[in-house]
C-alpha cells in the first residue's frame, strides 16, 4: 500500500479552484505536495491554508521554465511519483474572432505545457517504477463546444496523450488518465458562464443533475486514482460532468 510521507505530488494551477482542492486533498493525508501557479500572492495564501512543501510562482509557458521547475522539486524532495495537470485556460469566441495570440497561449498552456511536464517527470517514475499521471481535461473536449472551439481542440488533445502513453508506461508501473470535469462550481466557471450566451440558471437547467460538480469530489477522484486501488486503471478518460455528456 501507498505510504503517503514517501510520495511527492505535483499539482498545476493550484492556487484556486480545483487545483488547490486537488492539493488540498493530498496534503490531508500526509502526502508531500507542491503546488504551482502564476499568481503568487495567491499561492503563499494557498500553501499556507493547506500545508504546502512548497510553492512556485511559474508561467509554464515560458522557456526551460517545466524542466527547472521538476528539477527543483526533484532536488528538495529527491523524487517525484504524481503528477496532477490542472493548470489550462479557457478562451470564448467565434472561430473566426479568436485572437492569434490567444491561440498561441491556449496550444502553450493547455498542450505543450502537459506534455513537457510528463516528459520530464517521467524520467524520475521510471526510475522508482511507479508513477501517476492525472490530467484535469474538460467535457468540451469530449463533446465540444460552440463559439470555444480553441478551448475544446486543446483539451481533447489529453485524450490521445492519455491512451498513448498510458500504453508506453504500463510495463514501468505509471498510470496515466484524464478526467473531464463538466460544469465545476469555480471561478473560471463563473467566469466562462459571463462570457457565454447563456445565464448561470440556464445552464444549470441543461445539466441533468441540475447542479455543478463541486472542485472536492473531483478531488478525491484523483486521489483514488493516485491510489493502490486504481493500479489498474490506465489509458482511461473519464467524464465526472453530473450526466452532462450523455446527451
Amino acid at each position: 500500500m501507498i505510504n503517503p510521507k514517501n510520495k511527492t505530488v505535483l499539482v498545476t494551477g493550484a492556487s484556486k479552484g480545483i487545483g488547490k482542492s486537488i492539493a488540498k486533498e493530498f496534503c490531508s493525508d500526509g502526502y508531500n505536495v507542491f503546488i504551482c501557479a502564476r499568481n503568487k500572492e495567491l499561492l503563499i495564501e494557498t500553501a499556507e491554508q493547506i500545508n504546502a512543501s512548497a510553492y512556485f510562482a511559474i508561467d509554464l509557458t515560458q522557456d526551460y521554465a517545466v524542466k527547472k521547475l521538476i528539477d527543483d522539486i526533484v532536488k528538495a524532495a529527491g523524487r517525484l511519483d504524481i503528477l496532477i495537470n490542472n493548470a489550462g485556460g479557457y478562451v470564448y469566441s467565434p472561430v473566426e474572432k479568436t485572437a492569434d495570440t490567444d491561440i498561441d497561449k491556449l496550444i502553450n498552456l493547455n498542450i505543450k505545457a502537459p506534455y513537457l511536464l510528463c516528459k520530464y517527470a517521467i524520467k524520475y517514475m521510471k526510475e522508482n517504477r511507479w508513477g501517476r499521471i492525472i490530467n484535469i481535461g474538460s467535457i468540451s473536449g469530449v463533446v465540444g463546444e460552440a463559439n470555444a472551439s480553441l478551448y475544446s481542440m486543446t483539451k481533447s488533445s489529453f485524450s490521445g496523450l492519455t491512451k498513448a502513453l498510458g500504453l508506453e508506461l504500463a510495463e514501468y508501473n505509471i498510470t496515466v488518465n484524464t478526467i473531464n470535469p463538466g460544469w465545476v462550481e469555480t471561478e473560471l466557471a463563473k467566469d466562462a458562464v459571463l462570457q457565454s450566451d447563456f445565464s448561470y440558471e440556464e445552464e444549470i437547467d441543461m445539466i441533468p443533475q441540475k447542479r455543478f460538480i463541486q472542485p472536492e469530489e473531483i478531488a478525491k477522484f484523483v486521489k483514488y486514482l493516485a491510489s493502490d486501488d486504481a493500479k489498474g486503471m490506465t489509458a482511461q478518460c473519464i467524464s465526472l460532468c453530473a450526466g452532462l455528456s450523455a446527451g
